[in-house]
Formats: C-alpha cells, sequence, structure tokens
C-alpha cells in the first residue's frame, strides 16, 4: 500500500482497532491477571478473558447491523 491509497477512512479504522487492542489490554486483561500469582492462572486468565472480547464485538457488531438495516426507515 503506498502512501497515496492511504485515506482518512484507513485511517480511522486502525485508530479505532488501536483504541480497541490498548482498551482491552488495560481494562480487561491487566485486572484478570492481577488477580492471580501463579503463572498458569494468569495465562488462563487470559485466555478466558477472549469469550469477553467476542462478546463484546459481536454486541457491537449486531447493534451496527440492526442500525444499518432500519437507517431508511427512521433515517
Amino acid at each position: 500500500m503506498t502512501i497515496a491509497a492511504i485515506s482518512v477512512a484507513n485511517v480511522a479504522i486502525y485508530v479505532a482497532l488501536g483504541a480497541i487492542a490498548v482498551a482491552y489490554l488495560v481494562l480487561i486483561v491487566a485486572p484478570a491477571c492481577s488477580s492471580y500469582s501463579r503463572p498458569w492462572e494468569k495465562l488462563a486468565a487470559a485466555f478466558l478473558t477472549t469469550f469477553i472480547l467476542a462478546g463484546l464485538l459481536a454486541t457491537g457488531i449486531a447493534i451496527g447491523a440492526a442500525l444499518v438495516w432500519s437507517y431508511d426507515r427512521w433515517g
């Protein structure tokens, strides 16, 4: 990808993905891992937080899809 091919939408998507990754690590993974002392428990807690991330992403996708689907009715 050349610099000329980078659009504002691409930058916005990359910034949003970065914000999601930072928020996931700081707000979900760090507290889950700090609750345990053994390394295998920390690893298990970090793995189990992926289900939280999947649920949050699925909820966001469902809300976004509902908004797109009903936009012509209410927009």
